[in-house]
């Protein structure tokens, strides 16, 4: 799915008089910036689709064959999932075809409670949601908005058409990566300690030898929901080529198509990643407010959004085998309408990586995320926070980007805790 694409226009380097920008004839057209931006989410998709399957195939194994090994590989293969995926996260917010599909996948967080069994401090159902603790895994036949359900067999249609925001609660998440994350995991129990979750493998285990009962119907359930996610990236990846749905709206208006690479780049940014996904855990010292929650890999999540964010501009994706896919980027465009411009948001497109590369390191060290949210925990604020700050400095300089391409005005996803952070603990 991977591949170079040939460049359409030339971008030599220029001798250019201070303060002048490339010539405007040197200039790549719209549409071969959104050729570029297509291609990169086909092999974006594509490669989490491949990643996915390599998943699946391991799940396959842990329910046929039950073992700590098994189960170890299985978690391996939902980490190596993960980074394919969270560079996609970029095309989200400008695209609505992705908008409208993403949280079958991705959505979170989550009442695990809905899925399998918690521990007795989970506590039960709420005011906000009656199926917090459900337990489907270990309830064949259940009562849903005053309806009989048979759930019987456990199936990719029962998550999706059924499960899935249950009763119109968003937490009621039955589906993706995070539904599998928690059966391969089980909840992280350690707070702000070290430690993630830490389900045996005998809870896919027949017989005697099965802990959590239900172990069949955990395997079961645990496989439609690959299967689930499998289709799901299948269509994604298919909407972004040639002729896909994705593909087509985005060249239909090149001018519309920028502003949705635009969009996309200062949303995530701004109002998803700075805020809803770590200044809000912080502000509120909640490991629960992680991403990758159950696998402590939130670490993980946080780089590959921002190095998405960062493909999006360069035109620049580097694949899971190692292949590149690259063309004429909006950086080029940026450059031909303002180099200052363009050289400043490329600078702090890197600072933020380096940023959320100090945070990985750490991570990776020993210093997990959930650590890091600890309240009064100065060295884990200074962490997140600085990744925060980067962010934000980025969003701003894309808003100035907006400008000197003569774009109308963006108004990127907001945040609470960063725009109006009282509002949180209201």
């Amino acid at each position: 799915m991977s591949h170079i694409r040939t460049a359409l226009m030339a971008t030599a380097t220029l001798s250019l008089l201070p303060g002048l920008g490339l010539a405007q004839d040197m200039a790549p057209e719209k549409t071969a910036v959104l050729a570029t931006y297509a291609d990169i989410a086909e092999a974006t998709y594509g490669d989490s689709l491949s990643s996915a399957q390599v998943l699946d195939a391991a799940i396959d194994a842990l329910i046929t064959n039950p073992s700590a090994t098994a189960l170890e590989a299985a978690k391996a293969a939902w980490l190596a999932a993960r980074v394919p995926y969270q560079q996609s996260e970029a095309f989200r917010f400008g695209n609505a075809i992705v908008d409208d599909w993403e949280g079958k996948v991705n959505a979170w967080p989550l009442d695990e409670g809905l899925i399998d069994y918690v521990d007795g401090s989970y506590g039960g159902a709420t005011d906000e949601n009656e199926y917090a603790v459900l337990n489907v895994i270990a309830n064949p036949a259940f009562q849903l908005s005053g309806e009989e359900v048979d759930a019987s067999a456990i199936t990719p249609d029962l998550l999706e058409n059924t499960l899935q925001e249950a009763d119109g609660v968003e937490s009621n998440v039955a589906t993706g990566y995070h539904a599998i994350e928690f059966l391969l995991w089980g909840q992280d129990l350690n707070g702000t300690d070290h430690g993630a979750g830490a389900r045996p493998w005998t809870d896919f285990a027949s017989g005697e030898d099965c802990t959590g009962g239900n172990c069949d119907r955990r395997g079961e359930y645990l496989s439609a929901a690959s299967d689930l996610l499998i289709s799901d990236l299948d269509w994604m990846t298919a909407q972004w080529a040639e002729g896909g749905e994705a593909r087509e709206t985005l060249m239909a208006d090149p001018d519309a198509g920028i502003i949705a690479m635009l969009t996309g780049m200062g949303s995530l940014s701004y109002g998803e990643q700075a805020g809803e996904r770590m200044k809000l855990g912080l502000l509120l010292n909640d490991p629960e407010e992680e991403h990758d929650c159950f696998s402590d890999n939130t670490y993980n999540s946080h780089f590959y959004d921002g190095l998405g964010v960062r493909n999006v501009y360069t035109g620049r994706y580097v694949g899971i085998d190692g292949n590149v896919t690259e063309g004429p980027s909006l950086s080029d465009l940026v450059a031909a309408a303002d180099p200052e411009v363009d050289a400043a948001l490329t600078a702090d497109l890197d600072a933020t990586m380096v940023k959320l590369t100090e945070l990985k390191v750490a991570a990776e060290a020993g210093f997990s995320y959930d650590m890091m949210l600890e309240r009064g925990n100065a060295a884990g604020e200074a962490l997140i926070m600085g990744a925060v700050e980067g962010l934000v400095t980025q969003t701003r300089s894309i808003e100035r980007a907006v400008a000197a391409l003569e774009l109308d005005e963006i108004g990127f996803e907001g945040s609470d805790s960063l725009d109006n952070p009282d509002a949180v603990f209201q």
